[in-house]
């Protein structure tokens, strides 16, 4: 087993801005591989509201001080934790932290940057350069932009995935790679730089296979939403609902698998179950388009027959490439049996790397939520700050309207 000091991102200090879950996603990941992650909060003011619909559940394995950078003590914090920073990650729009004063251009100008070697992280929604740039959005709409949203299955509409896709898969990981390429640059060349990353070219990167495939008219995604093997078109790549109204998934794509899939299923089945017409479903018709609408109705119907767990124990074991639709507390109940998805209700970091494996005991719930300002002491300590220095965070109101009254 490895030590904290093992890790991977051992020794890399990273300032993250509080944001919304993209970023948190980002910090988290470098956190749970070793990195010492300090998350800048606003200060506590009466009267105040967070500013955010949810607490930051992405805290895991930070630190957070809070601290007000628009009075000139606060400032000079975080620029000060900045300057001894590897990575910072800026989740604001665009000009928002150079109209703070603490723009790339104060660390990274090749003449005065006070931080060389700093990794610049700027993460956005809508492309910086774009007509959106300004707006607000969320996960939706920058799906909804990026073209990945058109080509999703559903009746009538496309279905969103959560905000999984452009929060998650294009912003957050995204820009936790970014942020590792740039960290290997520089080692060789010294250097830091900024890493731009925006949800719409992320998620629409991630969706380099569906574009592509489509570009090239391959029968993986349809002409129309719904009607290719990957889209909700192919009645075998699709979700089907039980006896018990609970679901199991199909997705017997190949010749083969379609093959074990189909067999097991119709021994299942009475005997003479058929559509209206005696239509039965046979091997050799997989690929046949015009019957999927038919295949479609069957396998509905078949399911219809018999509760979730009896298909799930079916299929089991099998190539039929049919597994059930778990719930999240059952998801749960099945990672703590495996060694690489973790052992309770919430996931374990991942990859996992063999030879230095975080020494650390699962994750859990409780752990995912940090106060704001919790080790702003502790920081400050670390800071080294000037008894002078301390006194104007106090008068100034930097760390909030708790700490004057403390003070007072």
């Amino acid at each position: 087993m490895s030590t904290s000091t093992s890790l991977p991102l051992a020794g890399i200090k990273v300032v993250e801005f509080a944001g919304l879950a993209p970023g948190p996603m980002a910090g988290m990941i470098l956190a749970d591989f070793g990195a010492d992650v300090v998350r800048i909060d606003r200060p506590p003011r009466a009267g105040v509201a967070a500013g955010s619909i949810a607490p930051d559940v992405l805290a895991r394995g930070k630190r957070s001080i809070a601290v007000d950078p628009k009075t000139a003590s606060g400032l000079a914090v975080v620029r000060r934790l900045v300057e001894r920073a590897d990575v910072l990650i800026d989740p604001f729009r665009p000009g928002v932290l150079e109209r703070l004063g603490l723009g790339p251009d104060v660390f990274l100008d090749e003449n005065e940057g006070k931080n060389k070697r700093l990794v610049y992280a700027r993460l956005v929604g809508f492309p910086r350069t774009g007509p959106h740039r300004d707006m607000a959005g969320h996960d939706l709409n920058y799906l909804a932009l990026s073209g990945v949203l058109s080509m999703l299955p559903g009746e009538g509409k496309p279905a969103f995935p959560l905000n999984i896709l452009a929060d998650f898969a294009g912003g957050g990981v995204m820009c936790a790679m970014g942020i590792l390429l740039a960290l290997m640059e520089r080692h060789r060349s010294g250097r830091g730089q900024v890493v731009n990353i925006d949800m719409v070219s992320g998620v629409r990167y991630l969706s380099s296979y569906p574009f592509l495939s489509s570009l090239l008219s391959l029968l993986t995604f349809g002409e129309k939403r719904g009607t290719g093997l990957l889209d909700g078109g192919a009645p075998f790549y699709n979700v089907y609902t039980c006896a018990d109204g609970r679901w199991m998934s199909v997705g017997c794509l190949e010749p083969q698998f379609y093959r074990t899939f189909l067999k097991r299923f119709l021994g299942a089945l009475p005997s003479d179950f058929s559509l209206e017409d005696g239509w039965r479903p046979f091997e050799a018709d997989q690929h046949d388009t015009e019957s999927w609408p038919r295949l479609k109705t069957f396998l509905e119907r078949g399911f219809a027959m018999h509760p979730r767990d009896y298909w799930a124990k079916l299929f089991d074991g099998s190539d039929a490439c049919a597994v059930p639709v778990l719930s999240a507390a059952e998801a749960a109940a099945l990672a703590a049996g495996s060694s690489s998805s973790g052992t309770g209700s919430v996931p374990s970091p991942h990859p996992r790397l063999e030879r230095t494996p975080p020494d650390a005991p699962p994750p859990v719930a409780a752990e995912s939520v940090l106060a704001r300002g919790a080790h702003t002491e502790e920081i400050l300590e670390e800071l080294g700050l000037t008894a002078s220095e301390r006194d104007a965070l106090w008068r100034e109101g930097a760390l909030g309207d708790q700490a004057i009254v403390a003070k007072l």
